[in-house]
């Protein structure tokens, strides 16, 4: 076993390292007052504790720290020390022979507070452990080197204007790096170096509040608070570290409303109509936001007639409208009170109060031409549907209230009546129909009639001009000058320029008349199963009728009648009918039922309609949903199946595939007996299926279709040749025209006669030549040295310069006369 380790504190300059070093366990025999057996207990080789390593040291060279030491070192060296852990080797070194350990470096507390390392010692040659490893702590011991700073600065804080002292505004914190449980480098102290005498600080928790009572908004708005953080307690040589708090106050309504003049003065023309702006009035505030907003009222009577206020919008001015219609010739003007008061009242300052103001206002309404006025704001008229051109429909009326023996003319302005379905009376407003109406395209018609007022040049009408920065009396409608008759001499006169005009709506009713036949509501194609039960309900039907009067539940249905029909029609009395399986079935058929239905309506006259509904009876699922119709009909009337009709198709099918089948193998037999063509008619073949007996044979081929045609004995008479098998005899060939030979018409004549010839056989690609060579009792195929008969002597040669432009090259090349011999 081991003995002691030792650790071994060096303490080099202001640098200093602490540990703990435990005593070496013994061996101890009995216990005292207690005789018996030696208990032996071993002891441990070494037990390590943790020490301190001063941080941010700057020497100029390593530092021992402490060494490691066991007792079976003798001092041979043959004991080595080894260190492992966090920084082993990097941070710290351990000299393997000696055990000392040193710091290579300056050790940061707030990177990394303490290393846990590893200690043994082993064998130098054999690197057996001599004893076991033993773990061990170096914490870095603090200094202050660390300002305190504020993570979360600058801070911008609010607190209500007129708060009270001591009123919290914010909670600064700063944060010191160093070690909170090691001396004073954490301990942080709260000053104000900027803010006093309106702000304070708690020295120990940072919470600023205010320092004097009743700031106002109004004066001053927002302060600058500089608050700084000292370590060491505050005292000499700490460090610190400094923030802005921006604090805001915030508005409260502390200030009442008032008016900048005690009265107002406004003016507003007399045609000014209902909710027309006659001027504003403003109150001021210096409170903001809510806080600001008011409300105005009129506080006379009188005023509150004729006149109306308002706040805007924003909610700080009032806006001075007209309520009713003014009349300059009734009042010429109004005197009244308005009161502002603010709509948010914080009891926590009635003593400020009371936030209202009053004021006087006074409107003059000043004269103005006016336009005609109506009768009525809107008219309401009807018209029956259908009626003849020149229909009354009402009348309208209006006056001129400036000169009532004015003369109006009312005329329809063109927009609202597109259709020109109306007319009127330029003179007194009668409107009468222009056209016949139908209810059923347009209910409703509105109008919008011109009443214009005609001022005579004369001087019936009045003059006026409207006040510096009034508002325009109206619209007015602008006319052609020129002469008209008066209304009452009929001399002619000149209207003014300019005259007066007014407009009114006017609705015109279409009343309805029964002039439509009910109809079903859309087209109705439904279905039957075959198999329904009789009574059974196929569709329900529906009525639409167009007139007013004539809703849908005042529909009538009516169906087939007798025991013949196919299907019944059941009136359900609500503007439906229900068509139904009469008790005896409909045969099926492959066309659909066309299901006559007659709908008439109850109005005066009474009309009516008819309509067919198609019915298919198809073939139904057990779902009842539709598998087939019109198809599965046909086959259930003759019986046949889908299973047995889809047989026949294949067993038919199967049929053509072998009859096709047949007549291609008989074509391709057929085919195999024709010449083969070729694209050059003198390499063409003609095959047959007999074999040759040789020379001798002349049975089996025809050899006079290869003499001279000539020299062939004419056809003997008798019945004609068939075309079907090779001729016997060949047809007389036209003789050969005397005189030189022109080669192409030769060709020509030949082949029609091979094309008129019905003894050969129809292939048009066989040409049949009566030359073979020379030697040949047929004669050549060359016309040059041929003979006029077979065996016969040589003629005269024509010149191939007569045979034409196609035999030049042939003539250059043969038609040289042969030199004369000596």
């Amino acid at each position: 076993m081991w003995g002691l380790v030792r650790l071994l504190l060096a303490w080099l300059g202001g640098w200093g390292c602490m540990g703990h070093l435990a005593a070496p366990a013994r061996a101890w025999a009995g216990s005292r007052g207690h005789p018996g057996p030696a208990l032996l207990r071993t002891r441990r080789s070494w037990v390590w504790n943790q020490f301190f390593v001063i941080e941010e040291y700057a020497g100029p060279e390593p530092v021992l720290i402490g060494k490691l030491h066991s007792d079976v070192d003798r001092g041979e060296g043959r004991t080595k020390y080894l260190l492992t852990g966090e920084g082993a080797g990097t941070v710290f070194v351990i000299d393997e022979a000696t055990g000392n350990i040193h710091v290579t470096k300056s050790l940061d507390r707030e990177e990394k507070a303490q290393y846990v390392l590893l200690a043994q010692a082993v064998d130098r040659a054999s690197n057996r452990p001599l004893e076991p490893p033993s773990e061990f702590i170096i914490k870095v011991q603090d200094i202050n080197d660390n300002p305190p700073i504020f993570p979360f600065g600058p801070y911008h804080a609010t607190v209500p204007e007129m708060s009270n002292v001591g009123t919290s505004v914010i909670q600064v914190t700063a944060h010191d790096a160093d070690d909170p449980s090691y001396g004073n480098s954490a301990k942080l102290v709260y000053t104000i170096l900027d803010g006093l005498p309106f702000f304070s600080v708690d020295p120990q928790t940072g919470v600023v509040r205010t320092a004097i009572p009743n700031m106002d908004r109004e004066t001053q708005e927002e302060f600058l608070v500089v608050i700084q953080a000292k370590d060491m307690g505050g005292h000499m040589g700490g460090l610190s570290g400094s923030t802005t708090v921006t604090v805001t106050l915030s508005d409260v309504n502390d200030n009442p409303p008032k008016f900048p003049q005690s009265l107002y003065q406004f003016s507003v023309v007399e045609t000014a109509g209902p909710g027309t702006l006659v001027g504003r009035l403003r109150a001021q505030d210096p409170d903001l936001g809510d806080n600001a907003l008011m409300a105005y009222s009129i506080l006379d009577g009188e005023g509150s007639e004729a006149f109306s206020i308002s706040t805007d919008s924003q909610g700080r001015d009032g806006l001075l409208t007209v309520r009713k219609p003014l009349d300059f010739e009734t009042r010429r003007s109004y005197s009244f009170r308005v009161e502002a008061t603010n709509t948010l009242i914080d009891p926590a300052y009635l003593r400020r109060g009371p936030f209202k103001d009053v004021a006087s206002v006074r409107v003059a309404v000043q004269d103005a031409p006016e336009p005609p006025a109506f009768t009525q704001s809107a008219y309401l008229l009807a018209v029956p549907e259908n009626k003849a051109p020149g229909t009354l429909v009402g009348q309208i009326s209006a006056a001129d209230l400036d000169s009532p023996a004015s003369p109006i003319r009312y005329s329809i302005l063109p927009h609202s009546d597109p259709e020109r379905c109306f007319s009127i009376e330029p003179e007194d407003g009668t409107i009468r129909t222009a056209v016949p109406l139908d209810r059923e395209a347009h209910v409703w018609h509105n109008l919008t009639v011109l009443a214009t007022e005609l001022g005579w040049s004369w001087g019936l009408e009045k003059s006026w001009a409207p006040p510096p920065g009034a508002n325009s009396p109206g619209p007015l409608l602008q006319w052609r000058s020129g002469p008209h008759p008066h209304p009452v001499s009929g001399a002619p006169q000149t209207l003014n320029s300019s005259a007066q005009a007014s407009r009114v709506q006017v609705a015109i009713q279409t009343l309805d008349e029964n002039d439509n036949a009910p109809q079903l509501a859309e087209p109705y194609d439904t279905f039957v199963c075959d198999s329904a039960a009789p009574g059974q309900l196929i569709q329900v039907i529906r009525a639409l009728d167009r007139d007013e009067d004539g809703n849908s539940s005042r529909v009538s249905f009516q169906g087939p009648l007798g025991p013949d029909a196919n299907f019944t029609i059941r009136d359900n009395r609500d503007g439906s009918a229900s068509l139904l399986l009469p008790s005896r079935p409909a045969p099926p058929r492959q066309a659909p039922y066309l299901v006559p239905v007659e709908l008439w309506d109850w109005g005066q006259p009474v009309l009516s309609s008819t309509a067919t509904v198609t019915v298919s009876v198809c073939r139904c699922r057990p779902d009842g949903s539709v598998a087939s119709c019109r198809p599965e009909a046909q086959l259930s009337a003759t019986g046949l199946s889908t299973g047995a009709l889809l047989a026949i198709v294949t067993c038919v099918g199967a049929l053509l595939a072998l009859v096709v089948l047949f007549a291609a193998l008989r074509r391709q037999k057929q085919e195999a007996l024709m010449v083969l063509e070729e694209e050059d008619v003198r390499e063409n073949i003609i095959t047959y299926d007999d074999e040759g007996g040789g020379e001798e044979d002349t049975e089996a081929f025809d050899i006079t279709a290869l003499q001279n045609p000539d020299g062939a004995a004419p056809p003997a008479p008798g019945a004609p040749t068939r075309r079907d098998v090779l001729p016997r005899a060949r047809a007389p060939r036209q003789p050969r025209p005397p005189g030189p030979a022109d080669v192409a018409q030769l060709l020509a004549l030949r082949l029609r006669e091979a094309d008129e010839d019905p003894s050969v056989p129809p292939y048009d690609s066989v040409q049949v030549y009566g030359y073979e060579g020379r030697g040949s009792s047929c004669g050549s195929l060359s016309s040059l040295g041929s003979c006029s008969e077979a065996g016969g002597a040589p003629g005269p040669v024509e010149p191939l310069d007569d045979w034409g432009p196609l035999f030049r090259t042939l003539a250059e090349l043969y038609g040289a006369k042969e030199p004369p011999g000596p």
